[in-house]
């Protein structure tokens, strides 16, 4: 329960800071999160690899030639 309304109280406060914020504070928050997201899928990549192995580069050039 503690969780939701932390949840409901970060989205309020976003929602009332998004129509005041300038617009280079909004790209500087949208880079953040994609950083953030390309991070959170070079982790799951990594882990895939140690449970899953890996192919040679020339192995991988050969597949998608």
């Amino acid at each position: 329960m503690e969780t939701t309304s932390k949840r409901k109280f970060l989205m309020e406060l976003i929602e009332k800071h998004l129509n005041i914020a300038p617009e280079s504070t909004l790209e500087k928050v949208l880079e953040l999160l994609e950083d953030e997201e390309d991070i959170r899928d070079a982790r799951a990549e990594i882990a895939d690899a140690k449970v899953n192995g890996t192919i040679s580069w020339d192995e991988y050039k050969k597949e998608t030639a």
